[in-house]
């Protein structure tokens, strides 16, 4: 995207023309640097983009031949697949999850599961009391994390209270769409092991 600054200028944040002779050496240096970094990753995402297309078009190509030589429809669009090189060195795995929101129902999970707490005796209550405060605090976004919720219905807690809280977590979630994921991975070795191959600046 250009943008009309003159010769000798620099635009700042706020938007002005500031000469580019006022400007300092270091804040000229910072600039490039940046700039510099952001075209890479606006590059590197451009890849992953195509990568994520021509993969998900690939494997959608080969479930298509499947299902023509044995004269079937196979799964759509939809569904895990698991493909590996003849080797077996190399695996694929196309994935699809829901994506999952609460409605104004946890408020009333948080509340029972908050008097649950109030209700039973000490010892094992500071845990508890952790866990669900880990589940119920939000992302920068101000979403509730949806895994850390959904761990709390995998406790098994005989009480009634706590069993209406966890109903009223399963009422509160909503789906609103689908994710795909493509995850690849390389064996370790000879073993039947296999690591993921990172895809993401975290993990690299």
């Amino acid at each position: 995207m250009s943008e009309n600054v003159p010769d000798g200028y620099m635009k700042n944040a706020l938007g002005h023309l500031v000469p580019r002779a006022n400007i300092r050496e270091q804040d000229l240096l910072r600039d490039e640097i940046a700039k510099k970094v952001a075209d890479r990753a606006i590059r590197l995402n451009q890849e992953l983009t195509e990568f994520k297309k021509e993969t998900l078009g690939e494997l959608a190509d080969l479930i298509k031949i499947a299902g023509e030589r044995y004269e079937v429809t196979l799964g759509g669009k939809k569904g895990n697949v698991s493909i590996s090189s003849y080797d077996g060195k190399y695996k694929v795995l196309r994935s699809v999850a829901d994506r999952i929101q609460f409605t104004e129902e946890i408020e009333a999970a948080k509340a029972l599961i908050n008097q649950c707490i109030a209700r039973w005796s000490e010892g094992a209550n500071d845990n508890i009391r952790a866990i669900v405060d880990r589940a119920f605090n939000k992302d920068t976004k101000g979403q509730l994390k949806t895994a850390a919720v959904l761990d709390l219905m995998r406790l098994e807690i005989n009480d009634a209270e706590w069993k209406r809280a966890m109903d009223a977590i399963r009422d509160s979630i909503q789906t609103t769409g689908t994710a795909i994921y493509v995850r690849v991975y390389e064996r370790i070795g000879d073993s039947d092991q296999y690591k993921a191959i990172p895809l993401d600046l975290a993990s690299v």
